[in-house]
């Protein structure tokens, strides 16, 4: 997931902050403290992570793009200069520019927005762009929401006493609201002082940046392992109360199954699994490039030489075609395969399943799966010719009779004017009138719309009246008569609106002169 930064560079960052030891800081070098400690930290622990950073005050500028190079950020930092007034809205266009140029619309990215909560003067202000938001064409369009997925995060080198005294607070919560409201806006406790802005990035780093460490286990053997980014907590829709559910510290893998029986399922989210001991062979699992690793080598990258049992399963997978079925928790399962991202490097890579015990419906119930050595038969057959999967359903599903379904307006529209169509064709079209009528009045029964069966009997009672001279009697009494069965099974009554009840057509006999 790549960060963009974005520095506020305007003359508002110049304000004098008192220091301890008598000694004059800028909230810009503030900033630039809390921004060379999230730097240092991610360099440590998310060497993966790419990270660009931009700087903004009326206009914005690309500093360095999307980077792996951490001292490059660093250094930038040390060099930034001093410009005129802020304008949040074009810094907001240039980060929908640049991300977009590198990663397209399908990327998650996050966006890390460093301030003093200064909004700026006049037009170009962030005051002025939301109150604008309305009256605005599609060649002016607000960037926010940003066209791919973004986490904002709002770093206020001010504290909350600072902000509430104007409306900026307010503007800045719906910035975020108009983000996406993924995100966070954080603010400095206290008085204004480098402990205090330390702390304040220290909170980004533990809510978005802490690295999460779990260990993979396979039967008997386990390996320590970084999955990155951390996955994020996951809300089921269909629970009364629902509670996150988090992916356990203890990743189990329960099997293995052949990579074409698998396909392309649905997941949620996909994630780099690293071991946490580090070499030169790490690179075939996405650890980064041997040069970036031989650099500094740490104990953990010293502890590398010894076998490590995630870099056998990455083998494995890859040369087997195979990819391992992994436990995250109660009822909840992921994969673990080999991705290739060009022809000499290829990266062990875990994705999440919707949390339950069948999230592929073609492999039935995870649980359910067992070794072939269980089995009667191979269910491969001898020559691996065949395939279990996918798993045919004990009942088998009938689909002779179509589901009426309204999503649109114009589908209930064209429903009631096919009923209408064949009311105008009375009686050669009886049997289709009553056939349409019975569908609709079942479709309006099940989701209980009582109205439409009352709206569409006043219909038919408006073409009884419409009927021309030269009309066959029996359209008239069979309008009347089906409308008649609509307004009674409008009132709801379980004698008149029974489900399976259908209107059969009035019996009439006009050869007898009666009816």
């Amino acid at each position: 997931m790549p960060t963009v930064v974005l520095m506020d560079v305007s003359l508002s960052m110049t304000r004098p902050v008192s220091l301890e030891g008598n000694e004059d800081f800028q909230r810009k070098n503030l900033a630039v403290h809390g921004l060379n400690m999230l730097f240092e930290h991610m360099a440590s622990n998310y060497r993966l992570e790419f990270t660009a950073l931009m700087a903004f005050s009326s206009l914005w500028e690309l500093l360095v793009p999307f980077t792996r190079d951490y001292n490059a950020l660093q250094e930038a930092l040390s060099n930034l200069d001093d410009y005129d007034k802020t304008c949040v809205e074009s810094a907001l266009q240039g980060v929908n520019s640049v991300v977009q140029q590198e990663w397209g619309n399908a990327c998650p990215c996050q966006v890390v927005l460093v301030t003093d909560g200064s909004l700026g003067i006049g037009k170009g202000s962030l005051r002025h762009s939301l109150q604008t938001l309305n009256h605005r064409g599609d060649a002016k369009k607000f960037p926010l929401p940003f066209p791919f997925p973004t986490k904002l995060y709002i770093m206020c080198v001010a504290n909350a006493e600072e902000l509430q005294m104007s409306d900026t607070m307010n503007n800045l919560e719906e910035l975020l609201h108009l983000s996406g409201g993924d995100g966070q806006i954080f603010t400095v406790d206290g008085a204004l002082c480098m402990k205090s802005v330390q702390a304040m990035f220290g909170r980004l780093i533990d809510h978005a940046y802490s690295p999460f460490h779990a260990v993979l286990h396979c039967g008997n053997l386990s390996s320590d392992v970084q999955v990155f980014p951390r996955p994020e907590p996951v809300i089921i829709d269909e629970e009364v109360e629902p509670i996150p559910q988090s992916v356990n510290a203890d990743l189990k893998i329960v099997g293995f199954i052949e990579i074409t029986d698998i396909c392309s399922p649905p997941v949620i989210s996909r994630h780099l699994v690293l071991p946490i001991a580090v070499n030169k062979e790490m690179d075939d699992v996405g650890a980064g490039t041997t040069e970036e690793l031989e650099e500094e080598p740490s104990a953990s990258q010293m502890a590398g030489k010894s076998p490590n049992f995630c870099v056998l399963l990455h083998g494995s997978l890859k040369v087997e075609g195979m990819v391992a079925l992994v436990q995250l928790g109660a009822e909840w399962y992921g994969m673990l395969y080999s991705q290739a991202d060009s022809k000499k490097k290829s990266n062990l890579m875990m994705s999440i399943f919707e949390p339950g015990s069948e999230p592929l419906p073609w492999l039935g119930k995870i649980s359910h799966l067992g070794p072939i050595s269980e089995a009667t038969e191979n269910p491969y057959g001898e020559d691996d010719n065949k395939s279990p999967f996918p798993l045919q359903p004990q009942v088998k599903r009938s689909y002779a009779q179509t589901v009426t379904v309204w999503i649109k307006a114009s589908g209930l529209q064209t429903d009631v004017q096919k009923i209408l169509r064949n009311a105008r064709k009375l009686p050669e079209k009886t049997q289709t009138f009553y056939k349409e009528l019975n569908r609709l009045r079942k479709a309006a029964l099940a989701f209980g719309f009582w109205e439409l069966l009352k709206g569409v009997a006043d219909l038919l009672e408006r073409e009884c009246t419409l009927l021309p001279d030269s009309a066959h009697p029996d359209a008239a009494f069979q309008l009347s008569h089906a409308a008649q069965q609509l307004k009674l099974a409008s009132t709801g009554d379980s004698q008149y609106a029974a489900f399976d009840h259908n209107i059969v057509p009035m019996h009439t006999d006009f050869s007898n002169g009666g009816s």
